[in-house]
């Protein structure tokens, strides 16, 4: 059964949730920066709130319809919902906080679905302990556990990973989508987390100031975005000012010139007129630096700059160069030792057309 949502509600003054989609069975992530709307969303849903216009249904059963003046009260709606701060009662096992929600079934029928639900998320060997005894990790699979052993048609899980390590987070995902192969309900996931949505998704949703700005494919969306602020939750740490100076249709590409610069980079073509405004997308992973102007290579952005500072950043160095504009560049700190790099060092920048995405502001 799909979920369709369609609602409008009032979250302050001026700040409205305002979206409309329709999902299928599986997981599709919600995404964006907090106070985006995301867990307004998921209350909506879950009856927790109720918006001021729209309607909401699973398959034909609808959960809230503002011009019908129907609302289903939240216990009836048959939706799981997992928090990011759980709730189980420390005094229950985790077996009691399992079968909580179950009071209208026999004692033989829980204890039947307990163990079921327990052994789908390897927590088995846990049911008589507390919550206070187990880990973190163990206490989230309860959690999951207790909102799916009721066979909900949608479930909602509002950043139940994010104070997990990601070993523990790697097995939980694994198991929730093992769980929803078998079952093929809508599951809506908000997230921060970019390794979250790659991980589960199969859907994305980006929310920004309470309406969707993207919907697709997480590897499109992610990867490809159209908007800037999609491509700064997505990780794209450079979002340069140019404007279109020339367009190739038959090549697929078009040449902008950086906002106050003499610099032009060439990126794939996009609707953009030339003379247009637009941002240009890059990850500073993408960035290759050289010491001496590059010959012989088929990246066509080859930009001459000087380095500002370097700092370390875990695993990797952050270099700011100056090329007109700053951008931020993150190699190794083997290749800062190979190339001697250091504040004042002329470096060429190389960039291949394809890390140059063009995206448009909102």
């Amino acid at each position: 059964m799909n979920l369709s949502v369609r609602v409008r509600t009032r979250l302050a003054p001026h700040f409205f949730l305002d979206v409309a989609f329709e999902t299928a069975p599986g997981v599709t992530i919600v995404f964006g920066e907090s106070g985006s709307g995301k867990t307004t969303l998921l209350r909506c849903v879950a009856g927790l709130t109720q918006p001021d216009e729209g309607r909401i249904a699973i398959g034909d059963r609808v959960l809230f319809d503002a011009d019908a003046g129907a609302a289903i009260a939240p216990p009836r709606r048959r939706v799981g919902f997992v928090f990011q701060h759980l709730a189980l009662f420390p005094h229950l096992t985790a077996a009691d906080n399992i079968e909580y929600g179950l009071t209208e079934l026999s004692g033989r029928e829980r204890r039947g679905r307990v163990a079921a639900i327990a052994e789908s998320f390897r927590i088995a060997h846990l049911l008589g302990r507390k919550p206070g005894e187990i880990s973190g990790g163990e206490r989230q699979r309860v959690g999951l556990a207790r909102s799916l052993v009721t066979d909900p048609d949608i479930l909602l899980l509002d950043e139940p990973l994010s104070a997990l390590d990601h070993a523990t987070q790697s097995r939980i995902i694994a198991d929730l989508r093992e769980w929803n192969e078998a079952r093929r309900i809508p599951i809506l996931y908000v997230t921060h987390s970019q390794r979250e949505v790659f991980a589960l998704g199969e859907r994305v949703l980006v929310l920004e100031s309470g309406r969707v700005v993207a919907d697709g494919a997480p590897d499109t969306v992610m990867e490809f975005p159209v908007h800037d602020s999609v491509a700064q939750l997505a990780g794209f740490e450079n979002l340069l000012d140019a404007a279109v100076v020339q367009r190739r249709p038959e090549a697929g590409v078009m040449v902008s010139r950086l906002a106050g610069t003499t610099v032009e980079l060439e990126t794939p073509l996009s609707d953009v007129e030339q003379g247009r405004p637009l941002r240009v997308a890059i990850r500073a992973g993408d960035i290759l630096i050289a010491t001496e102007l590059p010959r012989g290579l088929s990246a066509r952005n080859q930009l001459p700059g000087t380095i500002v500072s370097l700092s370390r950043a875990g695993a990797f160095v952050r270099v700011d160069v100056d090329i007109g504009v700053p951008i931020e560049v993150h190699v190794t700190p083997m290749a800062i030792e190979n190339l001697g790099l250091r504040p004042g060092s002329h470096v060429w920048l190389v960039i291949k057309t394809h890390s140059c995405r063009p995206v448009s502001t909102l």
